[in-house]
């Protein structure tokens, strides 16, 4: 999305109140279209917002390698979802960790072209194992004990959900706190893709790490899945401050019963930190295929 809202406490309902007031609904709305093109839309406060026009070179050989036009796999939302609103591309607040840029590109299941104008929301836990707006919860308290919260996991030994829809497993979380940190919203540009700045994932018990997804289309969940990383990078990145100071990772890419090939993120190193790079292929029509 355009720069002049980064960083700030914006509210997707009140970011289009001057299209409709049906919250999500009018930021789909705004940004679908028939004409396959990146919309612009002007605000009730006369701002223009556009998603980002240009995508960093760096991407090009990440994205090529990723590419794939199988159905991405839906999984479970978890306990932990709600509409945070936050239209932002950096959503690391305060919280400290090894920096990660966040590259997701959207394309359609059937015809594998990208799918502009397509809502993306990113959310995870911070270094500690903790969600925002479900702090009490994911320390244990009102669920299991300290360390261990819900994992939004199936029953053992079934298989994660499949399909064509957008999960809808679970219930979407009403928050219990005021945090808000690592969880945002962008649309994707012209060619299908978003970018966020946050930061590696921690872990809590019975999970490997991983980061939830949503995609949006047409005012519909169309997508609702994981990104998972590489156990070579988990190891040296846990060894490290904060993640360090977290001990007892018990749920790895292996024994995860969530985890599959498909949903991991090419990483390669960044700077201070890293870049990642996925392609989801969703369901823009929800016909199935």
């Amino acid at each position: 999305m355009g720069h002049d809202h980064e960083g700030q406490r914006v509210s997707r309902r009140r970011l289009f109140a001057g299209i409709s007031s049906i919250g999500l609904g009018s930021l789909l709305a705004a940004c679908s279209g028939d004409s396959g093109t990146t919309q612009a839309v002007t605000t009730s406060t006369g701002a223009t917002v556009t998603p980002e026009a240009t995508t960093a070179k760096d991407l090009t050989a990440l994205f090529a390698d990723a590419n794939t036009c199988t159905l991405t796999a839906t999984t479970t939302q978890g306990p932990y979802y709600f509409d945070a609103d936050k239209v932002r591309s950096d959503i690391r607040e305060d919280r400290q960790g090894t920096r990660l840029r966040v590259a997701i590109k959207v394309q359609d299941s059937e015809t594998c072209k990208p799918l502009p104008n397509a809502v993306v929301e990113i959310w995870h836990c911070d270094a500690a194992g903790l969600y925002s707006g479900a702090e009490a919860a994911s320390q244990g308290q009102g669920g299991g004990s300290a360390g261990n919260p819900p994992s939004g996991n199936p029953p053992t030994g079934a298989p994660p959900s499949r399909g064509t829809g957008g999960g809808g497993d679970m219930a979407d979380l009403t928050p219990t706190d005021d945090k808000r940190y690592l969880r945002g919203a962008q649309v994707t540009n012209s060619d299908g893709i978003v970018e966020f700045t946050t930061i590696w994932p921690g872990w809590y018990r019975g999970r490997t790490i991983h980061i939830h997804a949503m995609v949006h289309f047409s005012n519909e969940r169309v997508l609702t899945t994981q990104i998972m990383f590489d156990e070579t990078a988990n190891s040296k990145i846990m060894a490290m401050a904060p993640y360090s100071e977290h001990e007892g990772r018990d749920t790895f890419n292996d024994n995860d019963n969530i985890y599959e090939d498909s949903m991991l993120m090419k990483v390669t190193e960044d700077g201070d930190g890293y870049l990642g790079a996925i392609v989801f292929a969703a369901d823009s029509d929800k016909d199935g295929s």
